[in-house]
């Protein structure tokens, strides 16, 4: 029987890690937390849980992820946010899979709690997760925020049953907050690689956005807060590219 980490980010997660930790007792054989010098009461709960608490300086989303895998002292991993924990039905899937595990990583469906509703629809359900992989067959990958972990091989990965249950944002305006901020994280990397903000990328990607999410995926079904959903996920476009124009200018500027 494979032996698993439980391998967590955190900063400032006094409110959702203990529902996270309580999750992966009696699933995983150790919890790892790498911490960016939470100044709440995060060290505190998770050493009730006898976590291994390593504080790191935060590198970037994909940077310290793929940091904290390697804090891990078993090969097999299930990585988890600190807002973030284990369904019952996945939960059992994890207890089976230690004795039968076949694949290099295994997907499972993230389900999102939004202002206190489970979203069933748009972009947001099934949300589909690779979270449970073997070290050293992959790593976090992307454009930060949008971190993503890719296998090198991706076809050997299995599906398991059950959910990662993600606890977001408890209001409207946290949800606010961290649109202006991952549209600024992620203007600053498509810069980095080269990316440009065509007029034509500022008005059609976002109205493409709101239209995939709310239409074709059903958003409207969620009710007001599928809207609200929708409707921020072509803003979080629309700025992210607005303020990719800006950089771009102020860029060009500088080096005049």
């Amino acid at each position: 029987m494979i032996k698993l980490s439980g391998v967590i980010i955190t900063y400032n997660e006094e409110r959702k890690i203990e529902k996270c930790l309580a999750s992966l007792e009696h699933i995983v054989d150790e919890i790892i937390v790498v911490d960016s010098f939470s100044t709440d009461k995060t060290e505190e709960i998770c050493k009730k849980y006898n976590a291994t608490f390593i504080q790191q300086k935060f590198l970037g989303y994909k940077e310290q992820k793929n940091f904290a895998i390697h804090q891990a002292s078993y090969d097999y991993i299930v990585s988890l946010d600190g807002d973030e924990a284990l369904s019952t039905e996945l939960r059992e899937s994890l207890l089976r899979l230690k004795s039968n595990w076949n694949y290099d990583g295994y997907y499972t469906n993230r389900y999102n709690n939004f202002c206190g509703q489970w979203i069933k629809y748009s972009d947001w359900y099934p949300d589909k997760k690779l979270r449970i992989f073997k070290k050293g067959k992959g790593e976090w990958k992307g454009i930060n925020p949008h971190d993503s972990y890719k296998l090198y091989n991706p076809k050997s990965c299995g599906k398991l049953k059950g959910d990662i249950l993600h606890w977001n944002y408890p209001n409207y305006s946290a949800y606010n907050r961290q649109i202006e901020k991952f549209s600024t994280i992620s203007a600053h990397s498509y810069y980095k690689l080269g990316k440009k903000a065509t007029l034509w990328k500022i008005v059609f990607n976002p109205s493409w956005a709101f239209f995939k999410a709310y239409i074709l995926r059903l958003g409207f079904l969620d009710g007001l807060n599928g809207f609200v959903i929708c409707i921020q996920t072509a803003n979080l476009t629309f700025l992210k590219y607005t303020k990719l124009r800006e950089i771009t200018k102020n860029q060009t500027l500088k080096s005049k």
